[in-house]
């Protein structure tokens, strides 16, 4: 019984996480006796931490030397970095604030790092967990470097400068992806036998992961209702996501195909799957606040790519 209720959520958790965390918010937010203020306020807060968790459990079972370069993540950040550069020039010689919107959109799209979660779904379908965290250090760090030095060119009147973007940058990076890699690291060198038990429940990574798409899609929600803009303006936007999301997804599988199928299937994650609270921060703090609504809408394209991509594992595997 509990085999095929499990393998009935892994098959289905990410939908039912998607549909659950849109529908908490609406009926928080239209309900009248409800109030979200204070569920978003812990969806914020504890989104993040449950990245951080899911991502520890992640590198108890890859050892520091693992982390190996592929000739792929140099194609791939190459091609994040000339993305980004293009469409950071076309905002600057936007003409209409939807036209901007629109290409600021895109650039957030293109410049977000890979999501600490990219490397759940690439073990569930058969990639390269080590692989994908590995790109997701060198997108990270691709990220910090690009966007303080591409903002002041973006919106030159912003009274921000480079070290205060680029340490908000750097604290997000660290909450999210640096403390629990040294945290691992440090277990697994000076408690070797607590390690040993925690790779024994690295499984509950897609289970933290799951809640944790819960509050994205969630707050995503939220920055859509929150923004006050138009219908035709929204389905704008969610029009260049998905071109971005779909485009990405499938520039990363055929950059690695040469290199086999697993390979593939992890560059495909490494550029597709992206932390999306990431883009929402980045496009309220520097940006047109409304391209927030990217990041969320983003969340959505690419966790229904997910969803596919963990149908066909599974129905493979049953097969």
């Amino acid at each position: 019984m509990w085999k095929k209720f499990s393998a009935f959520l892994r098959r289905w958790m990410l939908p039912l996480a998607m549909t659950a965390g849109v529908t908490i918010y609406l009926v928080l937010h239209y309900v009248p006796s409800f109030s979200e203020a204070a569920y978003i306020s812990f969806a914020r807060k504890w989104q993040p931490i449950l990245i951080g968790i899911m991502l520890f459990l992640q590198l108890n079972v890859v050892a520091p030397s693992d982390l190996r370069f592929r000739r792929w993540h140099f194609r791939l950040l190459a091609v994040q970095a000339v993305l980004f550069s293009v469409f950071t020039f076309l905002v600057t010689r936007a003409e209409g604030v939807g036209a901007r919107i629109l290409l600021e959109s895109a650039m957030l799209c293109f410049v977000c790092p890979t999501a600490a979660a990219a490397g759940v779904i690439t073990s569930k379908i058969g990639g390269d967990l080590p692989a994908v965290l590995t790109y997701t250090v060198l997108s990270d760090t691709m990220a910090a470097i690009l966007i303080p030095l591409m903002v002041p060119y973006v919106n030159p009147s912003e009274s921000v400068g480079f070290f205060v973007t680029f340490w908000g940058v750097i604290k997000e990076v660290f909450s999210i992806l640096v403390l629990p890699t040294l945290i691992a690291w440090f277990i697994r060198y000076v408690f070797p036998s607590v390690q040993k038990k925690l790779e024994k429940i690295v499984g509950w990574a897609f289970y933290a992961w799951s809640i944790g798409l819960i509050f994205a899609l969630s707050l995503a929600t939220s920055a859509l209702v929150e923004s006050g803009i138009g219908l035709l303006l929204t389905i704008s936007i969610g029009l260049v996501s998905l071109a971005c999301c779909l485009f990405q997804f499938w520039f990363g599988r055929r950059v690695a195909k040469g290199y086999g199928r697993v390979d593939s299937l992890s560059a495909g994650q490494s550029l597709g799957q992206k932390n999306t609270g990431f883009i929402i921060w980045l496009g309220l703090s520097y940006m047109t606040p409304v391209t927030s609504v990217a990041g969320g809408l983003y969340a959505i394209w690419h966790n229904l790519v997910n969803s596919y991509e963990l149908y066909q594992s599974e129905s493979e595997k049953a097969s």
